[in-house]
């Protein structure tokens, strides 16, 4: 019989019934099994770009869709809309820190923003709803994270967002505010790169 196929840097974080933190198990978890417990929240017309040896799936509809209307409620207590994005790339994080993968891929992400904040970049990392917000802060004030961080206590950006249940998943926005590409797991931060590159560049 053959061995199942294992699917790297994938972390299917959630949460409990119960809404208890979950610790992520990347290298327990399957393909087949990842294919169950995400198909039900998958958007009707994607097209799945998975292989085995990429760290994430990538998903890109036939059209680009306009970025949900939500409000951000930052750690500092102010507030951020989508409407705030327009006009600048963004890139924005589901994560936990309870996420393995979340975590392993933050200084990424950190790079990733250095890299490209003078161009008109932006990132924003929304904490999902189980994530315990002392921990957010925690975690964004030990790493000193650069860029905004979100905290989303009831759980209405993430299902604004495509019922995000996975992390880490994370949305490319457009200048224009339309999602061009989501990832599910830790992107190739190479091919990432040459996508904000191209994005910036648009007028």
């Amino acid at each position: 019989m053959a061995r199942p196929v294992r699917a790297p840097n994938f972390c299917p974080c959630r949460a409990s019934k119960g809404g208890a933190r979950h610790a992520c198990r990347p290298s327990g978890a399957t393909l087949g099994t990842i294919v169950a417990m995400a198909s039900k929240h998958w958007i009707a017309g994607v097209v799945i770009a998975a292989a085995a040896g990429m760290g994430a799936w990538v998903y890109s509809g036939a059209g680009q869709t306009a970025a949900p209307q939500s409000t951000f409620v930052l750690l500092d207590g102010s507030k951020q809309t989508t409407a705030d994005l327009k006009g600048k790339v963004t890139l924005v994080n589901f994560w936990a820190t309870s996420c393995t993968t979340c975590v392993a891929e933050m200084p990424e992400i950190v790079a990733t923003h250095q890299k490209f904040q003078s161009q008109g970049f932006e990132t924003l990392a929304v904490a999902m709803s189980y994530d315990p917000p002392s921990y957010v802060v925690n975690f964004a004030d030990s790493r000193k994270l650069p860029f905004k961080v979100a905290l989303d206590n009831t759980g209405a950006v993430a299902r604004a967002w495509g019922d995000v249940q996975l992390t880490p998943t994370t949305y490319i926005v457009n200048k224009r505010g339309d999602i061009v590409k989501r990832y599910v797991g830790a992107p190739d931060f190479a091919e990432l790169h040459r996508l904000i590159e191209k994005l910036l560049a648009e007028a």
